[in-house]
């Protein structure tokens, strides 16, 4: 389906990278934490970190805390509370655009996002706007998934890509690398989705201004400590946020051929 004639035309020109910033929302992420920040310092020397943790009870701060006092190029932002990943991130791309990186990284604390593949997902940065690291194209894998959990995430991105009109695999990854100006040219202030909504959201916009997004591949490995923070209300929210979007989408469409 064509994009509605309102879109932006799309943006040209493509500068260099800029300094890296790893964003890592955290909640009760102790077991993990050290680990996580530990293996990105080794995959990438060059990027910074940035720990946002959400009033973690288990210590995560306070662990956090303490990587940072050990490497200037850690940081950590403490939240008052848990208010979920979409605000957890909106508040790192806030703090990241103001202090000028060129390059804002999303990436979970809990490993399901290797390090390892971040050198390739910033090179392939160079050509593209938005690189979102995708468990379905040719090349990425999904390990120790059940079932029932491979089959959600394959269908809930199908349905996003019919429903949205978008050539995206894996729209609802949650390990990508936006340039600035990408997120300059997004309406992150009416960004009002949560969880894997969240993701949808901003590659949904990017595609619909006009961004190039490029999907590379991944290996995506269900965490080993810890508890996931899928609930049934973010698959709910998903799917009635996609269909509304959809739905806007294609009347927007009509309208511009009868236009």
């Amino acid at each position: 389906m064509p994009l509605p004639a309102s879109a932006p035309e799309p943006p040209t020109g493509r500068p260099e990278l800029g300094q890296v910033l790893v964003i890592i929302p955290t909640y009760n992420e102790a077991e993990n934490v050290e680990e996580i920040v530990g293996r990105v310092r080794q995959a990438a020397p060059g990027a910074d970190v940035l720990v946002i943790d959400d009033n973690s009870p288990d210590g995560t701060g306070k662990l956090a805390d303490g990587l940072a006092a050990a490497d200037d190029q850690v940081r950590v932002l403490h939240r008052p509370g848990k208010e979920g990943l979409g605000a957890a991130y909106l508040a790192g791309f806030a703090w990241a655009l103001e202090r000028d990186y060129g390059v804002m990284v999303e990436m979970d604390a809990d490993g399901s996002h290797q390090p390892e593949d971040l050198p390739r997902m910033l090179t392939a940065l160079a050509d593209a706007d938005l690189v979102l690291g995708s468990r379905w194209v040719p090349g990425g894998s999904v390990v120790n998934w059940p079932r029932q959990r491979l089959l959600l995430s394959r269908g809930g991105n199908t349905y996003a890509r019919v429903a949205l009109g978008v050539p995206i695999r894996d729209i609802t990854g949650g390990y990508r690398a936006f340039r600035r100006g990408t997120l300059l040219g997004l309406d992150l202030d009416d960004v009002a989705s949560q969880g894997y909504c969240f993701q949808v959201d901003l590659a949904w916009q990017a595609v619909r201004r006009g961004f190039r997004v490029v999907e590379v591949p991944i290996t995506f490995v269900e965490r080993v400590h810890g508890s996931s923070k899928m609930s049934g209300g973010i698959v709910r929210e998903a799917l009635w946020r996609v269909t509304g979007w959809g739905l806007q989408s294609r009347t927007e469409w009509l309208r511009s051929r009868r236009g």
